[in-house]
């Protein structure tokens, strides 16, 4: 048993450093990128540090939808800062490389951010479907117990299903190229780069991102479905705006998530534009956690009284 363990720890040991080509060649890059990562990323921080502030000092937003939208932007924080640092420091110092721990690590936090995106923004759409649907039971079926559950859920199970990915990807042998040909640590990407057939592990990726993917959008779907019938049974046009404007916001979310990081997995493989799914990728790791505090800020009243709530007690002080 020992004697596995030594080895096993050798095998890891001699995995060595990967490099990270991101957009290293493409030439005259450097800048346009380093200018767009920085604006994208700062504005991310700063959007999702100012929906967490005001969910927690603001008291009207003390209600299970920005309890759950308060998780939201921790995760894009952690998404975001998981993934751009590193390629901010490879376009402005030119260093590609990264240990193997570290890829690894960036693959653990890159599925359990994504996982634990779908699982929030599907309790949102429970949330928003007792709200609308069932109105006189919301405070009964979204107790703080409930949603405690359906957050802790959210992130228990987020950790689970990556570090089973995580421990699939640190037990594979890589002996056919330290060359990654994306900005992150991506798992196809690192797939193509093992020595070993890796084609069972494709297929339960595959299907276990479908079904990780398809169930909480099926029960979206299923939500909004309810959700639509209820308005349009609504009598006053002006009610019917008001009930749709209160989930309009998850609803873009939704829309922006599932458009752009689920679509790209649905595309065909351009093995002669590796580019372009680099570009494509980076809407969904950059700009999708910055559009979500954006989405919820502007279209949404509550968020936009607590910020000016909150702005002019500052002032007065």
């Amino acid at each position: 048993m020992s004697s596995f363990l030594l080895e096993n720890f050798k095998n890891k040991t001699l995995q060595g450093e990967f490099q990270l080509l991101a957009f290293t060649n493409i030439a005259g890059a450097k800048i346009p990128i380093v200018i767009f990562v920085l604006l994208f990323y700062v504005l991310s921080l700063m959007g999702n540090l100012i929906i967490i502030a005001l969910v927690c000092l603001a008291s009207h937003l003390h209600t299970p939808m920005y309890f759950f939208l308060c998780n939201l932007s921790i995760q894009d924080l952690i998404y975001t800062s998981n993934l751009h640092p590193k390629l901010l420091s490879i376009t402005l110092t030119g260093n590609t490389s990264i240990a193997f721990p570290p890829c690894i690590s960036q693959i653990y936090l890159f599925i359990f951010c994504f996982d634990v995106e779908i699982f929030l923004l599907t309790s949102m759409a429970y949330d928003r479907y007792v709200a609308i649907c069932s109105p006189l039971h919301y405070s009964l079926k979204m107790n703080r117990k409930v949603c405690m559950l359906l957050a802790i859920g959210s992130w228990i199970s987020g950790a689970l299903n990556s570090t089973v990915h995580s421990f699939i990807m640190s037990n594979l042998p890589f002996c056919k190229s330290r060359i990654i040909n994306h900005f992150f640590c991506e798992v196809e990407t690192m797939l193509k780069l093992s020595c070993k057939d890796t084609k069972d592990v494709q297929h339960f990726i595959f299907f276990e991102c479908l079904f990780l993917g398809f169930v909480p959008f099926l029960l979206i779907m299923i939500s909004y479905i309810y959700i639509i019938i209820t308005i349009l049974k609504i009598r006053t046009s002006e009610g019917r705006r008001k009930t749709f404007s209160s989930c309009s916001s998850h609803l873009t979310v939704v829309i922006l998530l599932y458009g752009t990081g689920l679509g790209s997995y649905m595309k065909t493989e351009t093995k002669n534009y590796p580019e372009q799914d680099k570009l494509i990728s980076m809407t969904y790791t950059l700009l999708v956690p910055m559009l979500n505090p954006l989405v919820y800020s502007l279209r949404n009243k509550d968020v936009l009284k607590a910020m000016t709530i909150l702005t002019g007690k500052s002032s007065k002080i």
